[in-house]
């Protein structure tokens, strides 16, 4: 059988759609990038499977551990993912958020990476990215987690201590298991069907979301002007909803039972002896958290991204943003408040 190799995805699915070949070869990974290209959107209805393999790759992410969780800040990447095969399988990062934590404090900085944001990838050399390159920063997770955090280490100057990666398809658990979250949806954000779910609504004002619902709200985009960063917000009141369950006495109390029901729904760096320092701090100091929330931000432009080979449409950083970030980091890893960082 003869075969071909092409320079880019856009190079590949030209060259199939044409019938200069029969079958391509793909990465699993990379369907859902294929379905955001216009042209190839129906990408899944003309076309099937006809075989498929799976292989194991080093997880090559670490932790850089703090020498005590309960007493000194640190940063953790949260990374969400759309694979269909669970968290585990690398897919690409449509959540990316770093969770700076300071126990002393009792804050929590929840900062926002917008998916379609054009940074310069990093990444270390088993990772198998194209380092340097331009791209938007949801590819850099078809890489591995490691690839995101490096990309985040690089784009705000800071070290990532942990990281905590879920997929959607296991947000839903995550939900359930802590007995659903509330989310308070601002005048004039209401929205009489998710189009992600159309079988869910909210409301303004608080609203109880289960998994299902939660998941939904969360994928939601279309239903606002906005776009994606209202998206993004919907992600950070989602896990702020998360956060303030699982810090809740009746959640704290019943933490064997909640880690044994979320155990298939995420991974960590952070060790299970840190998780419990972590739980047995909460049982007994029951500190109530400060949340604060920021988001960097860009405007719209269609670039070439590397993982695509052609131009997509992404949003390029302003940098003011992106400095800002920085600062409201460094002030709560500081024993300071965000706030201040105006």
């Amino acid at each position: 059988m003869e075969q071909k190799q092409y320079d880019s995805m856009t190079a590949l699915l030209e060259a199939f759609y044409n019938g200069e070949v029969d079958s391509i070869i793909i990465n699993e990974s990379s369907r859902s990038q294929i379905l955001d290209m216009e042209t190839y959107s129906n990408f899944d209805s003309n076309t099937r499977v006809v075989y498929q393999t799976s292989y194991k790759v080093k997880n090559n992410d670490s932790a850089a551990a703090v020498s005590d969780i309960t007493s000194k800040p640190f940063n953790v990447l949260i990374s969400g993912s759309d694979t269909r095969g669970g968290f585990d399988e690398n897919g690409r990062s449509d959540v990316i958020m770093v969770a700076t934590v300071d126990p002393k404090t009792h804050t929590i900085l929840l900062t926002s990476v917008p998916r379609d944001f054009y940074v310069t990838t990093a990444c270390d050399a088993g990772d198998g990215c194209m380092q340097g390159a331009l791209d938007k920063i949801t590819h850099t997770g078809m890489h591995g987690t490691n690839t995101t955090k490096r990309t985040v280490e690089q784009l705000l100057g800071i070290e990532i201590n942990y990281t905590f990666k879920v997929g959607f398809d296991t947000v839903t658990d995550l939900v359930d298991a802590v007995g659903g979250v509330d989310v308070t949806v601002a005048p004039g954000y209401a929205v009489d069907k998710l189009l992600t779910n159309p079988a869910y609504s909210v409301h303004e004002g608080v609203n109880h979301l289960n998994g299902e619902h939660a998941l939904a709200y969360a994928r939601e985009r279309y239903s606002y002007t906005e776009g994606d960063r209202q998206r993004t917000k919907n992600q950070q009141q989602v896990l702020m909803g998360i956060i303030d369950k699982i810090t809740s006495p009746a959640i704290v109390t019943n933490y064997a039972s909640i880690m044994d029901s979320m155990a298939n729904t995420f991974s960590t760096t952070m060790s299970n002896d840190e998780i419990t320092d972590l739980i047995k701090y909460q049982l007994n100091k029951n500190p109530k958290w400060k949340m604060e929330q920021y988001m960097v931000d860009g405007t719209g432009d269609t670039l070439m991204c590397a993982e695509l080979g052609d131009a997509a449409s992404v949003m390029v950083p302003d940098q003011s943003t992106v400095k800002k970030a920085k600062d409201k980091i460094s002030a709560v890893l500081a024993g300071n408040s965000s706030e201040d960082v105006q």
